[in-house]
């Protein structure tokens, strides 16, 4: 899944990314299957759906653009 585009993975942190948002839940139970099939797991609680901004190694990537985070 990594090496066709839907997945992005560093160290523990996941991204799945889709060009149409109904693409999106096909992606996550294939993820989630082959967690499965791996003896892997996610913390729910930790998890974030559908976001349309996330914050990821001080990159912030939004829907058209990718920008660097600024300076706390």
């Amino acid at each position: 899944m990594i090496n066709i585009g839907e997945v992005l993975s560093f160290i523990n942190d996941i991204i799945v990314e889709t060009e149409k948002e109904e693409e999106y839940d096909k992606v996550i139970e294939e993820a989630v299957k082959r967690f499965v099939e791996n003896n892997l797991y996610v913390k729910p609680e930790k998890c974030k759906w559908k976001m349309r901004e996330v914050r990821f190694l001080r990159v912030v990537i939004v829907l058209e653009e990718i920008k660097i985070e600024k300076k706390r």
